[in-house]
């Protein structure tokens, strides 16, 4: 590859797309938690060419962009309208080994980006907990990742990135040259345009093992008082929490802190190879299991028995066992079953993070709300991004199973987190209202304002748009003025 650098303030045109008819095919989609199936009519374009023409040309009034479909809710849906697939569009275009810049398009996932990367040194700044997300769904949503409390989120590690808008322009975007742009597309979910490449900052890894401390919490407090005097020892920190316990064991945790480990920390068996890729056999679910087989009494004898076995310990941890742990199921989703469930994540800032995760914990343990996996993390301060999720303080992620109730207790959920100042993340809940959103979000007009400058007739949407209001509201405005 080479290491050419181009400027970072083009804006260029391409002539009108050809008349050749753009034509697509009808499928079900369904985000990774099963939860909503939505008819969409789907394109996989084949080269940047093709992409414009199904942009300018698709017969529905509106378009989409979806990487991996790894969103948990309709962020990556259109219903009735199209949807463009980047599946082959995963190419890495550039990358100097010197200072660790990879550019690469969209549709490349940290999967892919980590077999290029980790075998000479470097690893991806910011990760999520699945390495099978692309490039342009990690800036749509501004993922994060162990590490926010240091290094921030996705846009941390994003350079740049070339924009193609509706009218046919791409618009090379940086913190410097079209800077609302910028913002406006990192956590704008897709909706100011499509995402053909980007440039990244990657980071130096001596090998593909962490060195890892585990410790036992015996209750939130503990927890929270754990991270806020120790985080600042460790690149990268979360813990397990137990969503079930109550009383004084409320929010008891195995909190799981590490940083990159160079060569002189392996163990002597691993020193040969350093850098393995792989680890673990990979496993799948084959079909959806029966509903209701996670519920509150499995998930509690599984809690308790994860606390007993897991006691405080240092370990040299594969790269894929810390940061994917479930990549080695695949499908792992199916366990859920048909009707599938919800990933539900808060976050809430520093002055209410204690009281406000205490309370979601009460509300969930109170009503038996079993979540299989439920996550605790720090988050250092947010950025610039109208919508992006990340705010100073603290951090919980659930996966619900899928109940009767689950719509009004989303609701109820909604309502707490707001009592505390907090938000939840766009790529997760489902079941957001828009009054709720513009509460959580109180820059919501910026990014409307950014979004009718990018794409006035509002060529991209979602499901997830139009129940948040941020595409009719949006042109609403324009032809009112």
């Amino acid at each position: 590859m080479s290491t050419r650098h181009e400027p970072t303030d083009v804006v260029q045109t391409h002539p009108a797309p050809t008349a050749r008819p753009v034509r697509g095919v009808e499928r079900t989609l369904a985000g990774w938690s099963n939860y909503d199936r939505q008819a969409c009519q789907v394109y996989r374009p084949e080269k940047v060419a093709e992409l414009r023409r199904v942009v300018a040309g698709a017969p529905q009034d509106s378009v989409l962009s979806r990487g991996a479909g790894r969103s948990y809710n309709d962020a990556a849906l259109n219903g009735g309208g199209g949807v463009l697939l980047h599946a082959r569009l995963n190419r890495l275009l550039d990358f100097d080994p010197a200072s660790g810049e990879l550019k690469c398009e969209a549709g490349a996932t940290f999967g892919e980006i980590i077999d290029f990367a980790l075998p000479r040194g470097w690893f991806p700044s910011v990760t999520p907990g699945t390495k099978f997300v692309t490039v342009g769904g990690a800036i749509a949503a501004d993922v994060h990742g162990k590490n926010h409390h240091q290094d921030g989120s996705f846009a941390s590690c994003v350079a740049s990135f070339r924009l193609l808008t509706a009218d046919g322009r791409e618009l090379i975007c940086s913190r410097s040259q079209h800077s609302d742009a910028f913002w406006g597309t990192l956590g704008g979910m897709g909706l100011t345009g499509v995402v053909l490449d980007a440039r990244l900052s990657l980071k130096p890894a001596p090998t593909a093992y962490l060195a890892v401390e585990h410790r036992r919490a015996e209750n939130l407090d503990q927890a929270l008082d754990e991270f806020a005097a120790h985080d600042h020892r460790f690149a990268y920190s979360v813990a397990w929490i137990d969503c079930l316990a109550k009383g004084k064991a409320l929010g008891r945790s195995i909190l799981m802190r590490g940083r990159h480990a160079p060569l002189n920390d392996l163990p002597r068996e691993l020193v040969d190879s350093p850098r393995e890729l792989e680890c673990r056999r990979k496993r799948s679910v084959p079909f959806y299991l029966p509903q209701g087989l996670l519920n509150r009494w499995t998930v509690q004898a599984f809690n308790s028995l994860y606390y007993r076995v897991h006691r405080d310990q240092r370990a040299i941890v594969h790269y894929d066992s810390f940061f994917y742990p479930l990549d080695s199921v695949l499908h792992w989703n199916r366990i859920y079953g048909r009707q599938g469930f919800i990933q539900y994540q808060a976050a809430f800032p520093v002055a209410s993070s204690r009281r406000g995760v205490a309370a979601l914990l009460e509300k969930l343990a109170g009503l038996g709300a079993a979540s299989f996996l439920a996550v605790l993390k720090s988050f250092g301060p947010g950025n610039a991004s109208p919508l992006s999720f990340s705010l100073q303080g603290h951090t919980l992620a659930l996966d619900l199973p899928w109940r009767r109730d689950l719509p009004e207790l989303m609701r109820e959920l909604d309502e707490l987190v707001l009592r505390y100042d907090g938000r939840t993340y766009l790529a997760k809940n489902p079941r957001l209202s828009r009054t709720a959103f513009e509460a959580m979000y109180p820059e919501t007009e910026r990014f409307r304002r950014i979004k009718n400058e990018l794409d006035p007739q509002h060529r991209f949407s979602s499901s997830l748009a139009r129940r948040l209001g941020l595409t009719e509201a949006a042109r609403t405005a324009v032809r009112a003025a």
